[in-house]
């Protein structure tokens, strides 16, 4: 089973840099979007080429062009589960988990901290239930996560982590959240394969930042370690252009 992740930044205009055309090269099981910035009605149109997956919407409810996640399967799920459960996080449009067979798939846009770390406490708070949130999903089955976690946890994840000292993803508080994340039996597929640092998952627009590999490693694919040896690959696909992130793959046994 093949499943890719990408913050798109925006579905409008990721179409018109060639998005249909990547899903139809790529053909994965499951695509896992984040940061759409629209809703159904307004974008329906934009996937009207696409109709060997079932799509699944969930778009921030008060804030029109904001956040958003889209997610594309070839099976049909058994369920389909929007948000965590709290309103403040759910009405953003940030998580939504299909459950299938023997394993969720979760897709997840994590908040920014934000400039002057003005959100850095509404995150950790997100940070918090998200982890409550995978534990009881795992006591049944196991979890797949894929998306955009805004933070690069270590200094290699980054191209300037001493410029970026308590910067928005990259503080000591979301850091440590994700070590111990990983620490409650979590695997980051991607370091399963790659050790080296400057491999990125996102640059800003500005200063050429993409063709110097000024850059940062904040999406990933995390599974329960019990899963860990079904994972046969972890992937960027960093030459893929459209976002001011790269798309990322996993490859994965699947029994269902």
């Amino acid at each position: 089973m093949n499943l890719i992740s990408w913050n798109i930044n925006g579905l409008k205009a990721s179409v018109q840099k060639g998005l249909i055309e990547f899903i139809k090269e790529q053909k994965a099981d499951v695509y896992l979007f984040q940061e759409t910035k629209t809703t159904k009605e307004d974008a329906k149109d934009n996937l009207s080429d696409v109709d060997e997956y079932d799509v699944y919407w969930c778009s921030s409810k008060n804030k029109k062009g904001y956040s958003g996640i889209l997610t594309f399967s070839k099976k049909e799920p058994l369920s389909v589960q929007k948000g965590l459960g709290i309103k403040k996080f759910d009405d953003e449009g940030r998580l939504m988990t299909l459950e299938f067979q023997n394993y969720y798939v979760i897709n997840v846009y994590f908040p920014n901290a934000g400039r002057n770390l003005k959100r850095l406490d509404f995150k950790i708070w997100f940070n918090k239930e998200f982890l409550h949130f995978c534990e009881q999903l795992r006591e049944e089955k196991a979890v797949i996560i894929g998306g955009d976690f805004n933070v690069a946890h270590k200094e290699k994840d980054l191209a300037n982590p001493d410029g970026n000292q308590q910067n928005a993803g990259f503080t000591i508080e979301e850091r440590e959240w994700f070590s111990r994340f990983l620490k409650k039996g979590y695997v980051d597929t991607f370091r399963e394969f790659e050790q080296e640092g400057g491999k990125y998952t996102y640059w800003t627009y500005r200063y050429n930042a993409r063709e110097k590999n000024i850059g940062w490693r904040i999406d990933y694919f995390i599974i329960n370690k019990e899963i860990k040896d079904k994972v046969k690959d972890s992937y960027r696909l960093e030459e893929i252009i459209g976002s001011d992130h790269c798309p990322i793959g996993i490859k994965i046994e699947n029994n269902s």
